[in-house]
């Protein structure tokens, strides 16, 4: 029987934290940074730019997302945190006029991104690194999670458009949909009070 877990990014997991990105879509060349510098700032970062500001904010803590593991191997990459510190998050135009939460709340946390090694997809990993960031953000006193998630009930969308997960995960997990945001997209929150 196949054993799944999850464990905080911290620096002495970075080359999990790697692992885990390298197997397959964006996850490498993006080092999930795009959610927390504007849009200048990565246009003019490289890969291993990229890679070094995600480790220094690993390092400095406090863990900025989940790694998965399959029966002991890094499989898969979950972002959540404090909303405010994701600045990506706080000035896209959908997600401001979309939310009914102040921007500078701390307490109101974010989840950005799912990345799942191509080997390790269809295993409920997405589901697994989604429940174990719930507990994650409540027990680090977060009042409330946001995430943007991606309808697929209409289309077609390929694996790397998925990143931001998908609302059907969302709704099973205690999610509720608010507005829609932009191409498919809607704002979800859940409550953790």
């Amino acid at each position: 029987m196949t054993s799944i877990t999850t464990e905080r990014a911290t620096i002495s997991r970075w080359d999990d934290v790697q692992h885990s990105l390298t197997g397959g879509g964006d996850g490498r060349s993006c080092q999930c940074i795009w959610p927390v510098v504007s849009n200048k700032e990565w246009q003019s970062t490289t890969v291993e730019q990229r890679r070094d500001m995600l480790k220094d904010e690993i390092a400095a803590g406090p863990p900025p997302g989940l790694i998965a593991y399959v029966d002991g191997e890094a499989a898969g990459w979950i972002r959540i945190g404090p909303r405010s510190a994701q600045t990506r998050i706080v000035r896209t135009r959908a997600i401001v006029a979309a939310t009914a939460e102040p921007l500078d709340d701390a307490s109101v946390w974010a989840l950005t991104c799912f990345v799942i090694r191509r080997d390790h997809r269809g295993k409920g990993l997405s589901a697994q690194l989604l429940k174990a960031a719930i507990e994650y953000a409540r027990e680090s006193g977060a009042r409330l999670i946001e995430a943007y998630p991606v309808d697929t009930s209409e289309g077609t969308h390929h694996s790397n458009d998925l990143f931001h997960g998908t609302l059907s995960t969302f709704l099973t997990h205690g999610f509720r949909q608010t507005e829609p945001l932009t191409r498919g997209r809607v704002l979800v929150v859940r409550q953790l009070e």
